[in-house]
């Protein structure tokens, strides 16, 4: 096996980037939690770079062809008292020369994957790794070629691949690939060098760097962004959910919440409002200059050395149904998962347990799952798979009890095992943990290594276990950390692990509860792309700020954007006591959300606040049990079709300019739209979009499309609103889902 060059190379490309990284960061030290700028790696120079420069040959039938690269360097350039550089030709000095072509021809294919995807690979070494499909986290098997919605011709020396919802232009000088939407509109070409001559900002166009360190080589497409184009995606982004003008790192790390750039759960997926998606198909770290050093290019910064990239074409809900047909869908979560789960951290007895659960029966509070987090081990924090003895006198009784009453039980755990665990010895002898290339530890702490078949089977012989006595779901916790300075059990470095280590992670937990339970439910904080067929995931860690909570609306719509069904959020914020006032405003949010936590640090409960609190949580969590038929149809609809269950407005009203800017305000399934009040005051401004009239849901107001200032229209503190015409079931609401009395269901028309 080829383990030690790979590793080497990684290795070294890790210190070049963590330089470069140190440079750009003021001569600060990088931080292992930090995520990766991929782009400064692009501006060394000791690199050699090449440049996409025309097509050397194109099979129609085949789809294969060869893209010619010209060979060039990083030159300084002084102008008065201005210091820049810029891209020049370089003379290969490569001996011996008849070996190394001064600029190579490198393989490049299209394949038609369905009427609204196309498949383009591009590779930047002669010989590329074989690729299968079948075994990427990423995909959902292997995409079947079908090209029977698209026709191949030639213009010349051109090529075009068109379908009834669009058309892929290969344009052989200078070599470049134009997008155009089904009426032949360009909606996004990749740039060249002849884009640069009417301005002074040299923009590097499409190409791929070869080290002067090592030889490995990245590559980094270059597309334009359009005057009036907005980009959504790339992940649970806490940022403004048009990311034109930002640059992000897809690494997966733990930002501590959202309300920074970083991600849990970044996705190599977009889309634009021009009527394109784009999939990158790698696990490698990318940076997304997003027009954000240069207002008219879309810079993908990667790690990788092959490009792997599907297309889509269409609106946005077209693009999610196509790129979660390739990526993979949810099967649908258990009904009780949509219920109230209550937790903090964390309850550390079966006393504890069992008055958490006696307070919300007696509260007459709906709730389907009460949450066991970092204490139920004998040793807090301390994964052991066992509840404590000293704490819990018979959990299996414990768990039936509750069980009886209405009650799942979810148990956190994490995959990190600390020096003191009973499981590390274990782990590090029989090679279950991540090995560095010394084949020690890369941590202190032993990590989990899921590429490894007999790690698999280990951990999922716990959670077995677990499920067996009737636990009901398992919090997959953490995921972040997987060391990048690694050696994998399946010969891979971390820098193509490390992303993917959330979907193995996901998958793990997620098989282990379905072959027990039957239940497709995990409750996880970490994502990659291929994560989304394991619901369910939350927003991690917020403030219990204002800042907090619109920082956790804009990732969880952006996450919906990003192909995941799921998703829930710790409601009030997280990290210390949710201020009342705020609390009251972010229950709706919480609880109109395909799933609902209360969890928090500080405990959250509603009756250690007050009496009038409580009551109020009360009539929120009646809302949801009320609704949930409402919530299962749509649920349902989101799994057979890949669309988000809180999305954003443009989703559904792509059609409407001002639904694109919208970034407060959301629909809960196709027919609610939710607008919370996201500071102090009395009334809110709201868009409704689209040329039907909206319905206030509490007050039965009726309003037109456009702006309005609206108040809450009864005592949720909330603007909730319903398309009109839309007919919405109802049932009575129950203390739990299995107890609620379906014959009561009736339909509301609005």
């Amino acid at each position: 096996m080829r383990i030690r060059p790979i590793i080497a190379a990684a290795a070294i490309c890790a210190l070049r980037i963590a330089q470069a990284e140190t440079k750009h960061n003021g001569g600060s030290a990088y931080l292992l939690s930090q995520t990766k700028d991929i782009s400064a790696d692009f501006s060394d120079m000791s690199n050699t770079y090449f440049f996409a420069d025309s097509l050397a040959a194109f099979d129609t039938v085949t789809g294969q062809g060869l893209i010619e690269w010209k060979r060039q360097q990083l030159m300084p350039r002084q102008a008065f008292n201005a210091n820049t550089y810029l891209h020049q030709p370089l003379q290969s000095l490569d001996f011996p020369n008849t070996a190394y072509p001064q600029n190579p021809e490198l393989g490049f294919s299209v394949e038609p994957i369905g009427p609204r995807t196309l498949r383009v690979k591009i590779h930047t070494s002669p010989r590329p790794a074989p690729a299968n499909d079948a075994e990427s986290p990423m995909l959902n098997g292997a995409p079947q070629a079908d090209a029977s919605a698209w026709t191949v011709t030639k213009d010349g020396q051109n090529v075009i691949y068109s379908s009834p919802n669009g058309q892929l232009e290969i344009q052989a000088y200078p070599w470049r690939l134009v997008l155009r939407d089904a009426d032949g509109r360009i909606m996004t070409q990749t740039r060249v060098w002849a884009d640069n001559d009417s301005t002074q900002v040299k923009v590097p166009p499409f190409s791929f760097i070869k080290r002067g360190s090592d030889n490995s080589r990245s590559i980094n497409p270059v597309w334009s962004i359009a005057p009036t184009e907005r980009i959504y995606g790339f992940g649970e982004s806490a940022t403004h959910l048009d990311k034109v003008g930002q640059k992000l790192n897809l690494f997966v790390t733990d930002p501590q919440g959202p309300e920074t750039p970083d991600m849990y759960k970044p996705i190599p997926f977009y889309m634009s409002n021009k009527g394109y998606g784009m999939f990158l198909h790698t696990s490698a770290p990318v940076t997304a200059d997003i027009g954000c050093s240069y207002i008219g290019a879309n810079k993908l910064f990667m790690i990788d050395e092959d490009m792997d990239l599907f297309i889509f074409f269409g609106q946005p809900k077209e693009v999610l149904s196509a790129y979660t047909q390739v990526s993979g869908r949810p099967e649908m979560p258990p009904t009780w998962s949509f219920g109230t789960w209550m937790s903090r951290i964390s309850y550390f007895t079966e006393d504890e347990g069992r008055e958490v659960a006696r307070q919300l029966r007696d509260n007459r509070i709906p709730a389907d799952v009460i949450h066991f987090d970092t204490g139920w081990f004998d040793v807090d924090w301390q994964c052991d798979y066992e509840f404590s003895p000293s704490r819990f006198a018979d959990p299996q009784q414990m768990i039936s009890d509750l069980r009886n009453d209405g009650f799942h039980i979810c148990l956190w755990q994490l995959p990190y095992f600390v020096p003191g665990n009973k499981y590390f010895p274990e782990l590090v002898e029989r090679g279950l943990a991540v090995a560095n290339g010394k084949g020690a530890l890369p941590y202190e702490d032993a990590v989990l290594d899921f590429t490894n078949p007999e790690t698999v089977a280990w951990y999922q012989d716990k959670i077995s276990n677990l499920i067996s006595m009737g636990v009901g779901a398992i919090k997959v916790d953490f995921g972040e950390a997987a060391p990048i300075e690694a050696v994998y059990h399946n010969g891979r470095s971390g820098w193509y692990e490390h992303n993917l280590y959330p979907v193995r992670y996901n998958r793990a937990v997620a098989e282990a509860t379905k072959n027990v339970s039957g239940d497709n439910i995990i409750w996880a904080r970490s994502a990659w792309a291929g994560s989304q067929r394991y619901p369910l995931h939350w927003g991690g860690d917020a403030a219990s700020t204002d800042a907090g909570m619109i920082g956790t609306l804009r990732e969880g719509l952006s996450f919906g954007l990003s192909g995941f069904c799921f998703w829930s959020h710790d409601m009030g914020g997280f990290v210390t006591s949710t201020p009342e006032e705020l609390y009251r405003r972010w229950l709706p949010m919480g609880f109109l959300c395909s799933h609902t936590r209360a969890h928090g640090a500080p405990p959250t409960e509603p009756w250690l606040y007050n009496k009038e609190f409580t009551d109020y949580f009360r009539r929120c969590a009646e809302l949801k049990y009320s609704l949930m038929p409402y919530v299962l149809d749509e649920a349902k609809e989101c799994t057979e079709n890949g669309w988000p269950m809180m999305r954003a407005l443009l989703l559904e009203f792509p059609d409407d300019p001002g639904a694109w800017r919208v970034e407060d305000q959301y629909m809960f399934g196709s027919k609610i739209m939710v607008a919370p009040f996201m500071e102090n005051t009395e009334r809110r401004d709201v868009y409704l979009p689209g040329n039907t009239a909206w319905v206030d849901y509490q007050s039965g107001k009726k309003y037109q499309p456009g702006w309005h200032s609206l108040a809450p229209g009864g005592d949720i503190r909330c603007v909730i609103l319903v398309k009109a015409g839309s007919e919405i079931p109802h049932v009575a609401p129950a203390l739990c889902t299995e107890q609620i009395d379906w014959s009561t269901k009736k339909v509301k028309k609005y």
